[in-house]
C-alpha cells in the first residue's frame, strides 16, 4: 500500500526539491533489498542530530540508530516527540524513526511505497531545505529495525565527515523464516559466541534462531531433565539478546531417542522443559526427530500403542505426540508460533508410509523442516520444494546442512565458499531457510550472511555479489583486510556432501591462475608466467599476517588458526617455487635446486599443521588449504624441475593412461578403477574389504616417473607401498610408505629407468571399509 502524505500546509514532498546527483552510485546493501534507488543528492551528517521517535517506535531500532549516528560524525543525538522540534531544527539532520503510518514519517516518506507485509519497512533520504531528513518507517517494530539496519549501510565518507546517500528503498523479505540452527554434532558454540551470532543476525536481517546443539546433553539425552539453574540463566541471557535483535529464539528438544510416546509422564516432562523457556521470554519452539530409528520402539508401551515398529507406526506415534504438543502447549500460550519439527526422513523425495500417515494426520499448523534431495544437497530446486510440499501436504521450512563441517568429507576443512545452488523463486515454495553452520562460529558468518541475504531477496541474489560483502563484513569494510580474506577463503572454497562429488570446487581461483601459468610456461612465455602467478603466491602469504593485522574480526582469527598458519607456509612453498622456476629458466640450476628443496620443506610442514584441539568430531586432522590445487601445481612444479632436462617436461600422465584395480567395492561403477585418473577430485575408486588391494595406472607410452600423488578418501591405508613395472609383470618396490592421516600424500620417485606401470599396492587398511583414492597422479616424462 502507499501512505498517503500530509497535507501540504504541513509538509511538502521531499523528493522534489533535489535531483539526483549524477552518476553517483548507492553503496551496497545486504540482504539485498525489494526496491533500492537514488532519490536525491546526500545527507550530510551534522555534529547535532535529532531523532523523532514516539512510543510507538522500536526500542532497539532507536537505540541501534543513535549508536550510529554517534559512529558516524553525530557529537550529540537529541530524542525529541512528533511535533516538538526545537526552532534550531533548521540546519541539522533529523532523522524520523517508527510506524511508516505515524503522520510526520508518511509526509516525509512522500511517495515511497510502504510495504503492506510484515517486517516491511520504507526509507528516504531527503537533503532539501529548510533541513536535511530521513525517514525510516516500519510496518511493524521488526520493520523498523531493518529499516535501521539498510540506513547503517548508506553512510558515505565525506571531505570533512560523513553523509547520507540519497536513497529511497521499499523493501521487505520474501521468506518469513531466516537465520540459522545450531544442529550440529561436536562442541556447541560458547555463551559468548551466541550471544554474539544473535547481533549478527540482527545486521543481517536474520529472524530465526533454533537453539538444537546435538552435544548439548539437555537437548537431546537428558532432554527429561531441567537446564541446571546457571545454564538456564545463559539461556534467558540468549532470548533476551535474540528479541533485542528481532531474532526467534526457537528452543528446540530432541526427545527421539528415548521418548516412550504413549506415556503421559514423558509427554509432561516435555512439556516442562519448554515451559521453561516459555517463562524466559522464549515464543517458538521445535521438537527434531531426526537421526533417530523407526525400526525400534523405546518402551513396550509404544508397541501396544502403534502396533509393531517401522514407518507409518513411528509416524503415527511421533503425529501423536506434536499434535498434542500443538493443541495443548502451543495453542494455550499467548504469542506461541507454531510448533516446528523435523521428520526422520528429511533428505529425500521418496513417498513412504511415513510421509503419507504425517500429510494425512499432523496438525496442519505444524512446520515440517526439510534438508532438501540429501543431508548435503548440491542444489535445491522449485520442483523439488514443489515436491517435497506435496509429500507433506504444506510449504517446509528447509534445514540447509551449509555450510556445517561435522561429517568425515568435511574433516580438516573450513568451509568458505559462497551460499550458492538455491534456485531463484523459492520464496513461492517454502516458508524459510535456516542454515546450519560450522562448530567455528565466526567462520560461519560467511555463508550465513548469504543464506540471510537469500532468503531475503532470493530473486535478487547473487553469490558472486554477495560473497565479496560477506568478507567485507567481517573485515569491517577495510579494503586490505577483504582482499586478503577472499584469497584466504578461495583456498577454502571445497564445499563436500555426503557423497563422492563436491558441490562447490576447490580453489577456483587459484586453479584458473595455475592453468593459466602452465598454459603460458608451455608455451614459451616463461618469465610473464612466473610474474603473473608469483603475484598471487605472495598474495596467499601474506593474506594471513594481514587477516590477523587487526581490522578481521577476532573470532574469525581464532577459528582460522591452524588454516592460516598452513596458508602462511603454503604461501611461502609456492612463491619459492616459482623463484626456483625462474632460477633454472635462467641457467642458476645451483640456486634452483636449493630453492627446490626449500619449498619442499616448507610443504612438509604445511601437511604437518593439525586442527587440533579440535572442535569438530572428525577429531585431530591436516589443516586443509588449497588441496587439490595448490599442492598439485607444487608438485608438478618440483617434477618439471626434477626432469627439465627429459624432453616433455613434467606433466601428469595418469589422465591418459589406463586404470585398474584389484577389486571394488561391491562392484558399484562409482567406484570403478577409471575413476582414480579421471581428473575430477570429486570422483573416486574404492576396493574391496581387505589389506593386500590395489590399483595401477598403464601409462599411454613408457616415461620417466618423478612423483606419485595419491588424495586419499578417509578410507586409507596405514601402510602401502608403490610398485613401478616395466611389463607389468616384474615389479619394484620404489617407495613404502606409513602416513599418519588420510590426506594428499606426494611419493617421490629417485629412479631414472623408464617404466610403463604404476601401482599404489595396499599393506594394511585405516578402516574396516577397503581403500579409497580419489585421484592417483603420475608425474614424469615420457621417453622416446
Amino acid at each position: 500500500m502507499l501512505v498517503g502524505a500530509l497535507a501540504p500546509a504541513q509538509a511538502a514532498d521531499p523528493g522534489a526539491a533535489t535531483a539526483p546527483a549524477a552518476g553517483t552510485a548507492l553503496p551496497p546493501v545486504s540482504p539485498t533489498p525489494q526496491s533500492l534507488h537514488r532519490a536525491g543528492s546526500d545527507a550530510v551528517v551534522t555534529s547535532r542530530v535529532l531523532v523523532v521517535a514516539d512510543e510507538r517506535t522500536d526500542p532497539a531500532a532507536r537505540a541501534r540508530l543513535i549508536e550510529e549516528l554517534t559512529a558516524h560524525g553525530a557529537d550529540e543525538v537529541d530524542v525529541v516527540a512528533p511535533g516538538a522540534l526545537p526552532p534550531a531544527a533548521a540546519g541539522l539532520l533529523t532523522v524520523r524513526l517508527g510506524p511508516a503510518s505515524r503522520p510526520d514519517i508518511a509526509g516525509a516518506l512522500g511517495d515511497t511505497a510502504v510495504p503492506d507485509h510484515a517486517e516491511g519497512y520504507a526509507l528516504r533520504v531527503f537533503a532539501g531545505k529548510p533541513y536535511a531528513q530521513i525517514a525510516l518507517g516500519g510496518t511493524d517494530a521488526a520493520g523498523q529495525f531493518y529499516a535501521v539496519q539498510t540506513l547503517r549501510q548508506l553512510f558515505v565518507p565525506a571531505d570533512d565527515g560523513w553523509k547520507v546517500a540519497g536513497a529511497q528503498a521499499s523493501d521487505q523479505p520474501s521468506m518469513p523464516l531466516r537465520g540459522t540452527i545450531e544442529g550440529f554434532y561436536g562442541l556447541p558454540w560458547t555463551h559468548a559466541e551466541r550471544l554474539d551470532q544473535m547481533d549478527f543476525y540482527g545486521d543481517v536481517k536474520a529472524n530465526t534462531y533454533v537453539y538444537a546443539p546435538k552435544d548439548d546433553p539437555y537437548h537431546r539425552g537428558k532432554w527429561r531433565e531441567p537446564y541446571p539453574a546457571d545454564k538456564l540463566a545463559e539461556l534467558g541471557e540468549l532470548v533476551e539478546r535474540a528479541t533485542a535483535n528481532h531474532v526467534r529464539f526457537t528452543f528446540a528438544v530432541s526427545p527421539g531417542e528415548s521418548i516412550c510416546y504413549s506415556d503421559p509422564a514423558h509427554r509432561k516432562d516435555l512439556k516442562a522443559k519448554l515451559q521453561a523457556l516459555y517463562d524466559l521470554g522464549a515464543r517458538a519452539f521445535s521438537i527434531p526427530l531426526d537421526d533417530i530409528s523407526y525400526t525400534r520402539w523405546n518402551c513396550t508401551g509404544d508397541r501396544a500403542a502403534f502396533g509393531e515398529p517401522g514407518r507409518r507406526a513411528a509416524a503415527e506415534a511421533q503425529v501423536d505426540l506434536l499434535n498434542d504438543v500443538q493443541r495443548t502447549f502451543i495453542a494455550t500460550h499467548e504469542g506461541a508460533r507454531p510448533l516446528q519439527m523435523v521428520p526422520t526422513e528429511y533428505g529425500d523425495l521418496t513417498d513412504t508410509a511415513y510421509k503419507q500417515t504425517m500429510r494425512a494426520s499432523l496438525d496442519p499448523a505444524v512446520v515440517v523442516m526439510w534438508t532438501g534431495t540429501d543431508v548435503v544437497p548440491p542444489k535445491i530446486t522449485n520442483k523439488d520444494a514443489d515436491a517435497v510440499s506435496t509429500l507433506f501436504g504444506r510449504k517446509v521450512f528447509v534445514w540447509d546442512n551449509y555450510p556445517v563441517n561435522d561429517f568425515g568429507n568435511t574433516s580438516g576443512r573450513l568451509l568458505l565458499a559462497p551460499y550458492d545452488k538455491r534456485e531463484a523463486g523459492l520464496s513461492d515454495h517454502i516458508s524459510g531457510v535456516v542454515a546450519n553452520p560450522m562448530n567455528q562460529p565466526y567462520a560461519s558468518k560467511v555463508a550465513v550472511f548469504g543464506a540471510a541475504d537469500f532468503a531475503w531477496n532470493d530473486r535478487a541474489y547473487s553469490a558472486a555479489a554477495s560473497w565479496p560483502r560477506a568478507v567485507s563484513y567481517l573485515a569491517g569494510g577495510d579494503r586490505a583486510a577483504t582482499d586478503a580474506l577472499l584469497v584466504f577463503a578461495d583456498l577454502e572454497h571445497m564445499a563436500p556432501t555426503f557423497g563422492a562429488t563436491p558441490w562447490q570446487p576447490q580453489a577456483p581461483e587459484l586453479a584458473r591462475r595455475t592453468a593459466a601459468f602452465w598454459q603460458s610456461w608451455d608455451a614459451g612465455d616463461r618469465t610473464e608466467a612466473v610474474k603473473a602467478l608469483r603475484a598471487h603466491a605472495s598474495a596467499v602469504e601474506q593474506a594471513p599476517a594481514t587477516i590477523r593485522g587487526g581490522a578481521v574480526e577476532k573470532g574469525f582469527t581464532v577459528d582460522a588458526t591452524p588454516w592460516l598458519d598452513a596458508t602462511q607456509l603454503w604461501g611461502r612453498a609456492m612463491v619459492t617455487m616459482l623463484d626456483a622456476l625462474a632460477a633454472r629458466q635462467a641457467g642458476d640450476e645451483e640456486t634452483a635446486d636449493r630453492l627446490l628443496t626449500e619449498s619442499e620443506s616448507l610443504q612438509g610442514q604445511a601437511r604437518a599443521v593439525r586442527v587440533d584441539p579440535p572442535r569438530n568430531t572428525w577429531g585431530a586432522a591436516q589443516a586443509k588449504v588449497g588441496d587439490g590445487v595448490l599442492d598439485a601445481f607444487l608438485v608438478q612444479a618440483g617434477v618439471r624441475l626434477r626432469l627439465w632436462d627429459v624432453a616433455g617436461g613434467g606433466g601428469n600422465l595418469a589422465p591418459e593412461g589406463t586404470a585398474t584395480a584389484s577389486s571394488v567395492e561391491q562392484n558399484l561403477d562409482r567406484l570403478a578403477p577409471r575413476h582414480v585418473n579421471d581428473g575430477l577430485t570429486g570422483t573416486r575408486w574404492a576396493s574391496g574389504y581387505s589389506d593386500d588391494e590395489w590399483v595401477q595406472v598403464e601409462l599411454a607410452a613408457p616415461a620417466v616417473v618423478a612423483a606419485v600423488t595419491l588424495a586419499w578418501e578417509t578410507a586409507c591405508a596405514t601402510r602401502y607401498e608403490i610398485h613401478t613395472s616395466a611389463d607389468g609383470t616384474n615389479w619394484t618396490t620404489a617407495a613404502t610408505r606409513a602416513p599418519d592421516g588420510c590426506d594428499t600424500d606426494v611419493v617421490r620417485i629417485t629412479a631414472d629407468e623408464p617404466v610403463r606401470y604404476v601401482r599404489m599396492q595396499g599393506l594394511e587398511r585405516r578402516t574396516t571399509w577397503g581403500y579409497s583414492i580419489y585421484e592417483m597422479g603420475v608425474y614424469g616424462a615420457p621417453v622416446a
